[in-house]
């Protein structure tokens, strides 16, 4: 069953009653009208999701279930064929109207952000600027890198040879709680101008960022039934998304990542993955301390620490380790955590209680096996059930879990070394390969050390916003990091099938009647050489 889409009045609800507790957030009935754009959910009990700030009810979702998920796949198909009719120039103005929308809206999708992700309210905005920059980039570029491109025939005027780009259907996209309105935009909107329907499946915890976005994207343009949302657990829809995406984009874990990309490589369809992480930062030795431990600070705890692209190891050449170890620890100390929406704080809370007990297992394994806390290593309960301390490590050992492993919290160690080699081979020394960051003052230099590094994307003098802010460069994970890449051409063209068609007049490409064939043979063959002389 679908459920019934609210008409959008046009009208901006007012922030005043509280969801979660937490005062100034969207009015429960609000919420509620957001839920009632999901799909499904007719026979599953709703299940409640809380505000990490608070611990309380923020919405009921309703769950959908596998048959659910596949019906909402059969009217996405159904849709698709009249949307991929539409001219691409229209899909882009569309992308143009939300990119307005989405910034003069941009205060309701900062309080619900930081209501279901626990974010400091800076950390919000870079989800609002990072969906508007998408949006604006597919809006002006989509239909250059979508046009017919023509290419060189196999032989010169007589061979007219060019390429077509054709959407693959339906994509699947499932979304983390992490990023819930960038990470939308970044995979759907791309896969929409390019003419596919997408059904999405938004995690729980952060589905209403998502169904904003749909709304806002419904009141640009977008027709209604070409983006279907379906709430519900991977274990209870996930088999739905893999077995009925022309395309299926996740976002998440390394190994739920595999265990998608098997089920998708039996059906010989494609998909794009951006998983784990253990993000190093390397300080080469004539960078100002104080600036790359200033850099570092937004590097390691925007989110909490919360990003896949965040920085989890630092290594700092020895010259400048004891200034730059002494300014990162007192600009660390110096971050205000808040459960307020609005920009008193630098750092907001952990997402779920899973996140809290695994950072906190993480830290105490780490100072079992010798490792030094610097500052933080402990809960903040005081400010927010879900909140921890912003925590500095050294003498962290291999033997300790987040020496490898993923924290993804507000976690990170320094390492200190000599040899710039060193530094190079201990950052890519890892199964992972997403994100990594360089700091110094001769940039040509740096830019030489980022291309030795085993990433998806590297920024120089910068933690991660380099490059996950220019939508025109792709972005990805190399090794266990994840398979495919988002943003750039080739985010859009991912969601296409390239189609080759040449038309040959005159000549034939086999031996006229009478011909030998050798005679064929040798006329050819000189024929090649000349060719290969001629600018094609």
């Amino acid at each position: 069953m679908t459920s019934t889409t609210p008409a959008h009045t046009g009208q901006q609800s007012s922030r005043p009653s509280t969801v979660g507790g937490v005062v100034g957030a969207p009015s429960a009935a609000r919420a509620a009208q957001l839920v009632r754009r999901a799909t499904g959910g007719a026979d599953n009990a709703p299940v409640e999701i809380t505000s990490p700030f608070t611990g309380l009810i923020t919405a009921e979702l309703p769950q959908a279930t596998d048959a659910e998920a596949r019906a909402a796949f059969a009217a996405a198909r159904n849709a698709q064929r009249a949307w991929a009719a539409v001219p691409v120039t229209e899909r882009q103005r569309i992308l143009i109207r939300l990119h307005d929308l989405l910034l003069e809206r941009q205060d309701e999708a900062l309080d619900l952000v930081q209501v279901e992700a626990g974010k400091a309210r800076m950390d919000a905005f870079d989800e609002v600027s990072g969906s508007a920059l998408v949006a604006a980039y597919y809006g002006k570029h989509s239909a250059r890198i979508l046009a017919p491109r023509r290419a060189a025939g196999v032989i010169p005027v007589l061979t007219k040879a060019g390429e077509l780009r054709h959407p693959k259907g339906v994509i699947g996209v499932i979304t983390p709680w992490n990023y819930p309105l960038a990470l939308t935009a970044m995979d759907v909107l791309p896969a929409l101008v390019a003419g596919n329907a997408v059904v999405q499946k938004p995690d729980n915890q952060t589905a209403l960022s998502a169904l904003w976005l749909h709304e806002l994207a419904e009141e640009a343009g977008l027709p209604a039934g070409i983006w279907q949302i379906v709430l519900g657990r991977g274990s209870a829809i996930g088999d739905a998304l893999a077995e009925e995406s022309d395309y299926l984009c996740f976002t998440g874990s390394t190994p739920t990542g595999k265990r998608l990309a098997e089920q998708v490589a039996g059906r010989l369809t494609g998909y794009s993955l951006e998983l784990g992480g253990k993000n190093p930062m390397i300080v080469l030795p004539d960078a100002n301390p104080a600036k790359a431990a200033a850099g570092a600070v937004t590097a390691c705890f925007s989110s909490a620490g919360q990003l896949c692209v965040s920085v989890e190891r630092i290594y700092v050449h020895e010259s400048i380790r004891e200034e730059f170890t002494k300014a990162f620890v007192a600009k660390t100390e110096a971050l205000r955590l808040s459960a307020k929406l609005d920009h008193s704080a630098d750092m907001g809370s952990l997402t779920s209680e899973s996140q809290l007990a695994n950072v906190s297992a993480h830290v105490d394994d780490a100072r079992a096996n010798g490792a030094t806390v610097l500052t933080g290593g402990h809960p903040r309960p005081e400010v927010g059930p879900l909140f921890y301390a912003p925590t500095v490590l050294t003498d962290v050992t291999p033997a300790a879990k987040l020496f490898a492993e993923e924290t993804f919290g507000p976690v990170v160690s320094i390492y200190g070394y000599t040899e710039i080699d060193d530094a190079v081979d201990r950052a890519n020394d890892t199964v992972y390969g997403l994100n990594a960051s360089v700091w110094c003052r001769d940039t040509r230099a740096g830019a030489a050390v980022a291309a030795r590094l085993k990433a998806g994307t590297v920024n120089v003098n910068e933690g991660y916003a380099a490059t996950f802010g220019s939508v025109g460069v792709p972005m990805g994970g190399m090794k266990e990091s994840g398979f495919g890449r988002r943003n750039g051409a080739e985010g859009l063209l991912k969601y296409t099938e390239a189609q080759s068609i040449a038309v040959q007049r005159g000549l034939k490409l086999r031996p006229f009647r009478g011909m030998p064939p050798k005679v064929w043979v040798k006329s050819m063959t000189s024929s090649m050489k000349a060719l290969r002389r001629l600018p094609r």
